[in-house]
């Protein structure tokens, strides 16, 4: 629980050793002049029972622990160790010199408590800080993303499939350890049989065997479910729910054109993707406030996620946050995409923010041929009229479920007037037409993207680029420190937090002149 009172100042003695050793410049007094910790402690009393327990280190001193870590880059047992003879560090955490600091294992400890909710909290609680000091501007925000590499050695398939099974066989061993002991010995018996045959013929024979097990694991999934009394704790039958979900994933990945697929059992929620090279972790979307230079909103998402379309997520949780209304967002090319433009400026449920984005031009085929805005679609979207009118009712979704296509009849086209005009030498077929849901949402990017303002914000847009610059090279954050999404998204929140520390002491605190000896 906590304590009732955490104020225990350093002694006058203390004072006049910062005094003469933290010069006056020093960044992380600069720091602590400029944020209030101390308003972090409410945001995580919750986490703390109140009358149950002995009295808890206080976590402010932790978050500055936190802090102090990601902003050098050490681990916990090394951060704990500077802060022990690191003058400047007892300064921040205002610890006297002879207050003992906590084991480094607190720190695990203190994450996992505290979660990805409230680091959320801490992460904008600093932010309100900087926006109450008239540093946080409402007018433009800046989105990208980066790749992250996930903490994890990928395994080859055979190996991925003898793990889940290993995996599976150890969360059912507590309720079924007779039929457990049979399925291990099976598996024995199938390596020593297939050890001189070819890998993909092994591969396939585990398959088989995953997949006996996981119908024999759907049949005890059952009969957990309507045990009475429970042949298992309700932890231990979780944590078979959870292997056998897996084992279903794994096996759907198996199959042909699968997509999506599980990498690693260390960290099952990292995927694979491309960025310049073929990768396997997460993406780190970030959203800038454009004129102070701020991180407004910090999301990670697996590697083969749609950034573009959490942007909405972004600026929802920004304002909900802090009950503002952003004015307009800027994206990369990737956001030249008709759903995204459509919830952020014309939803009525979404943010009402305009939307400055590079246009995507796609010549078409045959430019002298009628083009797709010469056709009249009507309000129910369910027939189209050609330039002659003729009118088919003919039609199917896209690929991409962005619009509909309509095929006109090839006894229509073939003695039209206007044939020369509207079909390719040699079609011998009707003309095919699609119509997008989005074209309006496109013309109206298209025209953004002719004004002055379009141009002036695009000379803003790498200010972006270097934030990631800066998270990615100055503090490590190319390569993820834990594994699992919500511990992934940890780091980047107490990184971002870092940096916006960073950026808000440059802002109000500007460093002292020295004056000569």
């Amino acid at each position: 629980m906590l304590k009732k009172n955490y104020d225990q100042p350093p002694s006058e003695f203390d004072q006049q050793v910062f005094e003469k050793l933290v010069p006056a410049d020093h960044y992380l007094r600069r720091l602590k002049a400029a944020v209030d910790f101390m308003r972090c402690r409410a945001l995580v009393a919750d986490c703390y029972s109140p009358n149950m327990g002995r009295g808890a280190i206080d976590p402010v001193r932790l978050i500055k622990l936190l802090l102090l870590q990601f902003h050098y880059g050490l681990s916990d047992d090394r951060v704990i160790a500077e802060a022990q003879v690191n003058v400047a560090f007892r300064f921040f955490l205002d610890l006297s010199m002879e207050a003992t600091l906590p084991e480094p294992s607190l720190l695990s400890q203190f994450r996992t408590r505290l979660g990805e909710e409230r680091f959320a909290l801490l992460f904008q609680e600093i932010l309100a800080q900087a926006r109450a000091a008239g540093l946080v501007k409402d007018r433009l925000r800046l989105k990208d993303a980066t790749h992250v590499i996930a903490n994890i050695a990928v395994p080859a398939t055979i190996q991925l499939v003898a793990q889940i099974r290993t995996q599976l066989l150890d969360a059912a061993e507590v309720f079924a350890a007779d039929e457990v002991a049979a399925h291990r010995q099976h598996a024995v018996d199938l390596r020593q049989m297939t050890a001189d045959l070819k890998n993909e013929v092994r591969l396939l024979r585990r398959i088989e065997h995953l997949r006996e097990l996981v119908a024999w694991s759907d049949q005890w999934c059952v009969r957990l479910a309507n045990a009475s009394p429970r042949l298992c704790t309700p932890e231990h039958q979780e944590k078979f729910e959870e292997a056998l979900k897996l084992a279903h994933k794994i096996l759907k990945d198996r199959e042909a054109g699968a997509t999506d697929k599980v990498v690693s059992l260390t960290d099952p929620e990292a995927r694979r993707n491309k960025h310049g090279q073929y990768y396997d972790g997460y993406l780190l979307d970030v959203s800038l406030d454009a004129d102070s230079e701020l991180i407004c909103g910090v999301d990670v998402l697996p590697s083969n996620a749609d950034e573009a379309a959490n942007t909405v997520s972004l600026i929802e949780q920004e304002e909900r946050a802090h009950q503002n209304d952003i004015e307009s967002v800027s994206l990369d090319g990737i956001g030249y995409n008709g759903i995204v433009l459509k919830k952020l400026s014309d939803d009525t449920d979404g943010p009402q923010v305009t939307v400055y984005v590079p246009v995507k031009e796609l010549l078409p085929q045959y430019p002298d041929l009628f083009q797709p805005d010469a056709f009249l679609l009507d309000e129910t979207k369910e027939s189209l009229t050609c330039p002659q009118g003729k009118v088919s009712r003919t039609r199917c979704r896209d690929r991409r479920d962005h619009g509909y296509v309509f095929q006109f009849k090839a006894s229509d086209c073939r003695n039209c007037p206007l044939r020369n005009q509207c079909l390719a030498p040699g079609n011998q077929n009707g003309r095919r037409v699609k119509k997008n849901d989005f074209q309006s949402q496109y013309e109206a990017a298209k025209k953004l993207a002719t004004t002055e303002e379009y141009k002036q914000v695009r000379k803003q847009h790498p200010r972006i680029e270097r934030k990631l610059n800066e998270l990615v090279r100055w503090h490590d954050g190319r390569r993820v420190r834990y594994r699992g999404r919500h511990r992934v998204k940890i780091q980047y929140l107490l990184l971002a937090v870092v940096v916006n520390c960073k950026r808000i002491t440059r802002l109000l605190t500007a460093a002292p002149i020295p004056q000569p000896a």
